[in-house]
């Protein structure tokens, strides 16, 4: 039985939602834009959006299904909510990181963190930071703790060195 996703992430953009996830589908493998819908002219005088304006555009990041759409300015992203791409080698966290943060805030990296160009807050994490996180013992998980700390972009060969002692 195939996999069936329950919940969809929905990011609010102002009128960016086209772009974003087109931007998004570029990165990611995998990855496709399935459905954009539009405003009409029912509740113009609630959105005042343009008839024929993008409203929602249905993508799949890496089989993942998002949803991006187009609700005006009243909302931006922040960091209390964030995107996690977990990465098995330095090279694919390495293009994960230099494409997404390509004309981002570069003030917002720290600890594996980055924001996109759109405001969206991304985590680009080596697979393995779990493991080296919860190791038993507490001075190895310590130590990566103190390693990842000193880090923007994280770089997975002195994390673990860190883990190692």
């Amino acid at each position: 039985m195939p996999f069936v996703q329950k919940i969809t992430p929905c990011l609010w953009f102002d009128d960016q939602a086209e772009a974003a996830a087109q931007f998004y589908v570029s990165i990611f493998r995998n990855s496709k834009i399935l459905t954009v819908s539009r405003y009409g002219e029912a509740g113009q005088e609630i959105h005042g959006k343009q008839p024929g304006t993008v409203l929602t555009v249905a993508f799949e990041l890496d089989g993942y299904s998002f949803t991006a759409l187009n609700g005006g300015p009243v909302f931006e992203f922040n960091e209390a909510i964030s995107l996690q791409v977990n990465c098995d080698t330095q090279a694919e966290l390495d293009d994960f990181w230099q494409k997404l943060s390509e004309g981002g805030d570069p003030t917002a990296q720290q600890c594996g963190w980055l924001k996109d160009r759109y405001g969206v807050s991304w985590q680009i994490v080596p697979r393995i930071m779990g493991e080296l996180m919860t190791d038993p013992d507490v001075e190895k998980s310590q130590r990566t703790m103190q390693a990842l700390l000193q880090m923007k972009k994280l770089d997975i060969a002195p994390l673990k060195r860190a883990h190692a002692g």
